[in-house]
């Protein structure tokens, strides 16, 4: 029998590709009725690495084990107490951008020895996830740290709708209003003011910026739309690339780029405004890609079930930690917006379909984001096994970015999406890089 997994890549696959073109509606209850015996260790190698850990009791390469069923509850830590916590000085600052939302971003001016280089670094993270990306290592193995410990000033950013950027000086959480986004909004508005917030707070002209996956196709949005933030730009650093999509393997993202079912059909599936899945919905998902040992409690977090696990870079005693911490929220449009790369192969602003697009653009057909205004020295890091940047999908941007310094590919065939934050060897792959590129200017 074919394993469900593989049945389930081909079928939305074949459905996403074909959407624009066929326009005809697949039922998610023929996904619901798939009753097919499936294997999922024999697979484990092929898909990431979600699919295939040791039931029950997993142990990662350390030796540490965790056991899945009396797995411990880390309780929540807001990053500026985790920061202070590890013997670093830690600021909390707001921001209000030009349509209302009240952005909470956070800096270590410096590391633990008082010295600085005199240089701004901005870290912007990604989907479903929060300035925690660049802390939650520890300071030898997260890249706040590392690079606070180097002389820079580090801030890093949360974009409306995450756990810290959840204010609006109009419009409560609660309400619809407030979710009317995407990462459309998050590149042309957010990113900038935050840029021009921290510029004027360290009285400097440019700096540096890294992101990873969303925190790279925002800056890809604001670069193109606003040329003129190119000159803000020391360099860029884009770790997991994501501007063209229709190479991804993530099984989420493949159900949701689906395009061709009814919208009320998919906002069941994953919240009508910001995004939560309902539980069938996961249950699905897991019980179709990740049905055993770690995967299983990684699969009810929107994040890991995206993005995918890879046992051999992660240390299984972080995962409580990790699962405290995300999601940290999300525009349901956001996914969506995302789905529609996967199905248009484009990098494209949002498809309200034609009358709306016509209304909004002038065209019946969204426009592409200019990807040749992106005058910034860019540096873009990628992998092999990465279940949302594709290489080929990395390498087609690359060569369309007028000013690429360098297209990096991590070493390790095996390495996945999240490994560039909380692998455990990310130090030596990704950050050791990173510091000998800003080192260049």
């Amino acid at each position: 029998m074919i394993p469900k997994i593989i049945l389930i890549f081909v079928l939305t696959y074949a459905a996403s590709s074909t959407a624009m073109r066929t326009r005809q509606i697949v039922p998610i209850d023929a996904l619901k009725k798939l009753d097919i015996k499936t294997s999922i260790n024999s697979i484990g190698t092929a898909t990431g690495g979600i699919i295939g850990a040791v039931p029950e009791l997993v142990t990662d390469t350390f030796g540490n084990i965790l056991d899945i069923n009396n797995m411990p509850n880390v309780p929540w830590i807001p990053v500026p107490e985790l920061i202070i916590n590890e013997g670093y000085p830690s600021e909390s600052h707001f921001v209000t951008t030009s349509d209302g939302y009240v952005l909470n971003i956070h800096r270590i001016p410096y590391g633990k020895s008082g010295a600085s280089n005199g240089q701004v670094v901005y870290l912007q993270h990604g989907l479903f996830a929060a300035s925690s990306d660049w802390v939650l290592n520890g300071p030898k193995n997260a890249l706040g740290y590392i690079l606070a410990d180097l002389g820079y000033d580090v801030w890093m950013g949360n974009v409306r709708g995450n756990r810290y950027s959840r204010n609006h000086t109009t419009f409560s959480p609660s309400s619809k209003e407030f979710w009317q986004f995407d990462w459309h909004e998050i590149g042309k508005i957010d990113i900038p003011t935050i840029i021009d917030y921290i510029l004027e707070q360290t009285q400097q002209s440019d700096l540096f910026h890294i992101g990873h996956s969303q925190g790279t196709t925002s800056f890809y949005v604001m670069t193109s739309l606003k040329p003129e933030y190119n000159n803000k730009i020391k360099a860029h650093i884009s770790l997991a690339p994501i501007a063209y999509m229709n190479h991804l393997f993530s099984p989420l993202l493949r159900i949701v780029s689906l395009g061709t079912l009814p919208l009320d059909v998919l906002f069941q599936m994953v919240g009508q405004y910001e995004f939560m899945p309902s539980s069938g919905f996961l249950n699905f998902l897991t019980d179709a890609v990740c049905s055993e040992g770690v995967g299983k409690v990684l699969c009810k977090n929107v994040l890991f079930a995206m993005a995918g696990f890879s046992p051999k870079q992660m240390n299984v005693s972080s995962i409580p930690l990790l699962m405290a911490h995300y999601s940290a929220g999300a525009a349901t449009k956001q996914v969506v917006h995302y789905g529609q790369e996967v199905n248009s192969g484009k990098f494209e602003q949002f498809d309200y379909g034609a009358y709306r697009n016509y209304k909004i653009y002038g065209s019946i057909f969204p426009p592409d984001y200019d990807l040749s205004k992106i005058t910034a020295p860019m540096y873009l890091i990628y992998s092999s096994n990465d279940w949302l940047a594709a290489n080929v999908d990395v390498e087609k941007l690359y060569s369309q970015l007028p000013n690429g310094k360098e297209l990096y590919n991590i070493p390790i065939q095996t390495w996945n999406h999240l490994d560039f934050l909380f692998g455990n060897n990310a130090t030596e792959m990704v950050y050791d890089k990173i510091v000998q590129i800003l080192s260049n200017y």
